[in-house]
């Protein structure tokens, strides 16, 4: 899903660019005086949103296809270690040792 709306972004960033270098007017229609250099800004952030949706996409897709580890699979809660409490030492005493 995320693949084929990085490939989506993609395409839409680069008509974005093709047409807003040719007329930046019409991309940006709502600007009083655009400019290509605005087109360029906002073409690069598109191109990075969409390969941080692949980049993301291909990630998901590789974790959804590993397989599961078998101990995952066989843990029963009531064979878990459990912590066993032990006693404190007593905190040893000092002599009063004389005032000088």
């Amino acid at each position: 899903m995320l693949i084929n709306a990085a490939f989506h972004t993609g395409i839409w960033a680069l008509v974005f660019f093709i047409v807003g270098m040719i007329k930046p007017r019409w991309p940006l229609f709502f600007l009083k005086k655009p400019d290509r250099f605005k087109i360029l800004i906002i073409s690069t952030i598109l191109f990075m949103i969409s390969a941080t949706l692949y980049g993301e996409g291909n990630r998901q897709a590789k974790l959804a296809q590993a397989p599961k580890p078998a101990a995952a699979e066989s843990f029963d809660p009531a064979s878990a270690p459990v912590p066993v409490p032990m006693p404190a030492p007593a905190p040893v005493s000092k002599p009063n040792s004389p005032k000088i």
